[in-house]
This record gives C-alpha cells, sequence and structure tokens, in this order.
C-alpha cells in the first residue's frame, strides 16, 4: 500500500502507523484534525465547516450562530430574522396571543411581532405595550411612571416592599401601594427614603433626618455646624475649601475668610505679604504692592532690586 502524501495540517508525511481523516478532498493525521479555534478533536467527529475552516459545534456556534430572541438558544438551520433580531421558527410568536409567525406572516408594531388580528386590536387603541417588559398590558394593569407606560407589577412599594398593583401612588419620584401612601403624614429622607417622624432638617432641596445629613465627603453630621453647598450637594467647611476653595500662596492652606487674589494667585488677606520681607500688604490701591516676576514686593524692596535684573524680568514677561 502507498502511504504517500502529506497531513493538509502539519504537512508531514504519513507513516503506515499513521491514522488517517478524509475530509473535503484532503487528508489529515487523526492528531491533527482537530477544531481550529480549540484545537481539540471533534466530539463524535461532527465539525461545521465556514470559509473552508472547520470548528467543533460550540465554537461554531459561539462564533457564527445567531442567538434566538426567544429562547436564548443558539440557532442552527433555519433561521427567521425579523424586527432586528434573530429567531428559531417555532419561538418566534405574536406577543399577545403566542400563535407562531413563521409561516403565517406578521406586522411590526412598536417595534415587536403580532400576528394580524392582535395588530387590529391594538392599532384601534385598544391595548398597549409595557415599556419595561415589552409584553401587552390589560386594562387596569398599568401605570404611567416616569412618562412611560409599564405593568404595575414591575415594582414595589418604596416603604413595605410590597409588590404593586394599578392603585400605587407616586411622591417624589418614589412609588408607594395605597396603605403607605394614606399613613404618610411626614416628609421622605434624602439619604435613607423612609418618612421622618421626628425632627426634620431642610437642606439643597431635600428633608433629611438629622442623623443622616452627612458631609458628602468625609460622610460625617453636620450636628448643626454650618454646611456649604455646591451642585446639590452639602459639604462640611474643611472638605469644601479642600475641593473647591482657592490655596493660599502664601501658607498653602485653604483660604478662609476674605481673600487677595492678584498676580494669577490667592492669598488668605493676613498672609499677603512681601515676598522678601514679609511685610504685611494691601491689595486695594494698586501702590502698596509692586510686582515683580509675578510676586508682590513693597516698593522697599522693590527698590533694592538690581535694575539690570528687573529689565531682564520685565523683558521675559513681556
Amino acid at each position: 500500500m502507498d502511504f504517500g502524501g502529506y497531513c493538509n495540517l502539519c504537512q508531514d508525511p504519513f507513516e503506515p502507523t499513521d491514522g488517517m481523516v478524509n475530509a473535503g478532498g484532503h487528508v489529515w493525521h487523526e492528531t491533527c484534525f482537530v477544531c481550529v479555534q480549540c484545537f481539540q478533536p471533534f466530539p463524535e467527529g461532527v465539525f461545521f465547516e465556514h470559509e473552508g475552516r472547520r470548528y467543533c459545534e460550540q465554537d461554531y456556534k459561539t462564533l457564527y450562530a445567531p442567538c434566538c430572541s426567544g429562547c436564548g438558544d443558539f440557532v442552527i438551520g433555519r433561521v427567521i430574522r425579523a424586527v432586528s433580531q434573530s429567531w428559531h421558527p417555532k419561538c418566534f410568536k405574536c406577543v399577545n396571543c403566542h400563535c407562531e409567525l413563521a409561516d403565517i406572516g406578521f406586522v411590526k408594531n412598536q417595534g415587536r411581532p403580532l400576528c394580524k388580528r392582535c395588530n387590529s386590536e391594538f392599532k384601534g387603541g385598544a391595548k398597549k405595550f409595557c415599556a419595561k417588559c415589552s409584553l401587552p398590558m390589560d386594562q387596569g394593569d398599568h401605570i404611567t411612571y416616569k412618562f412611560q407606560t409599564v405593568h404595575a407589577h414591575h415594582f414595589n412599594c418604596s416603604k413595605c416592599s410590597k409588590q404593586l398593583t394599578a392603585r400605587c401612588r407616586e411622591k417624589d419620584g418614589d412609588l408607594y401601594c395605597l396603605r403607605c401612601f394614606d399613613n404618610m403624614e411626614s416628609s421622605i429622607c434624602g439619604a435613607c427614603r423612609r418618612p421622618i417622624e421626628g425632627r426634620v432638617i431642610h437642606a439643597v432641596g431635600r428633608t433629611w433626618h438629622p442623623e443622616h445629613f452627612v458631609c458628602s465627603y468625609c460622610e460625617q453630621p453636620f450636628e448643626g455646624r454650618r454646611h456649604y453647598e455646591r451642585k446639590g450637594l452639602a459639604y462640611c467647611e474643611r472638605d469644601y475649601q479642600t475641593l473647591y476653595g482657592d490655596t493660599c500662596f502664601g501658607c498653602n492652606k485653604p483660604c478662609k475668610g476674605d481673600v487677595v487674589t492678584v498676580l494669577n494667585k490667592s492669598w488668605c488677606i493676613e498672609h499677603f505679604n512681601c515676598t522678601a520681607c514679609d511685610t504685611l500688604l494691601s491689595s486695594r490701591g494698586g501702590a502698596k504692592y509692586i510686582d515683580m516676576d509675578e510676586r508682590p514686593y513693597c516698593k522697599k524692596c522693590f527698590d533694592k532690586i538690581p535694575v539690570e535684573l528687573r529689565r531682564r524680568l520685565k523683558k521675559q514677561a513681556d
């Protein structure tokens, strides 16, 4: 027997003891006939070919098979492509009556497949689709929440966690069952979202339990101390100055109280001193400090600087 020829993968010749696989007009060593993706032998010899390359079933599905929008499994064989999705023929059903649509046709309504009979009902306004689950809604089973029409049962009461019905109520963006809503006589805490029965803190456009009104950065309660607001958040003085306050060029700490802002820098008013002699300067009137290389000098110290150095620095600044 002539064992001439070469393996289609490794290009080595075949030996008399080598196992051989013949597929698609090519010959492989048994050990070379593997999936091009995972390099494992084909289970039970089953493989799928794509553009001349052979894959095991799992890798072929992962790489090339569409996923059914109905059951979530890979689609092998006939594929129904509709409403921008892929389906098994048996999974492509009317979203209202669940009849199979693959062979009877369908109507696209708001991005959802319907049989012609059900589409007539929706077209007449008798039914609507839920904006959350995309399924049809019966009369008396839906609510309008955040400008969308949805099934009420998708939500729970913000207080007792009971599943809601269409009789629920909305307050400050939260939903409540009718019983909890009727029992609410106090404000809702902006932190824990629970009713406030005792002392109330009003700040940054919301109400708070005193112990829940804390600095947005260090999370320490204010406990009556002054707070600073920025973009709807509250901060203690220390964190506000650290995050957003001016830093003193003199002490390198956040400026407190009045701030001197000159020469593209900021100073605590008590730290605005002459660069040379530390004499306290004034930002008013302009004549009480002199700009030298973007640093403040009193006139006495400025006059001591060599004329040539002053000219050179002025020329560089210009």
